[in-house]
């Protein structure tokens, strides 16, 4: 999938396993097993090429990783607590890249200009972190642009 993604086009199974041979020996047949599995499992779409498929990724690299995490994040009893320990877990420079996707997805808000959007809180609830518990409301709300269901599962 790497290889998919990363060239974000129709690949040939000849494509994938000339790159990946400059890495490993690897036989055709190996490659091509795993395309057809990838593609019976929905993770990619194939349309004939003569003899051959031209396999292409049916959602991105971002988006499947927005659902592995909406998927874990659902799967808590406590979502707040969920996410204060993963922000515990992130460089700074992750959460820089989280201040400004909130700050993509609120938007400027009615009557600002785009470029005076303040920045945006990432967790409005005060919370406390040193092991004791996150109060939260329960309810969680999909956001424009849900994460697709993950294929495969």
């Amino acid at each position: 999938m790497t290889r998919v993604w990363k060239w974000n086009r129709p690949v040939t199974v000849r494509e994938v396993l000339e790159d990946l041979q400059q890495e490993r020996s690897i036989a055709y047949t190996t490659v091509m097993t795993v395309l057809d599995n990838l593609h019976q499992k929905g993770w990619v779409r194939r349309e004939a090429e003569g003899r051959a498929y031209r396999y292409e990724a049916v959602s991105t690299r971002a988006a499947y990783a927005a659902a592995l995490m909406n998927e874990a994040w659902s799967q808590s009893d406590n979502p707040a607590a969920a996410l204060v320990a993963f922000f515990g877990m992130m460089s700074e420079e992750q959460r820089q890249a989280l201040t400004d996707a909130v700050r993509i997805v609120q938007g400027p808000g009615p009557g600002k200009p785009e470029a005076a959007a303040p920045a945006a809180p990432v967790l409005e609830t005060p919370v406390e972190t040193a092991g004791e518990s996150v109060e939260s409301s329960g309810e969680t709300q999909g956001t424009p642009g849900e994460s697709p269901d993950l294929p495969g599962r």
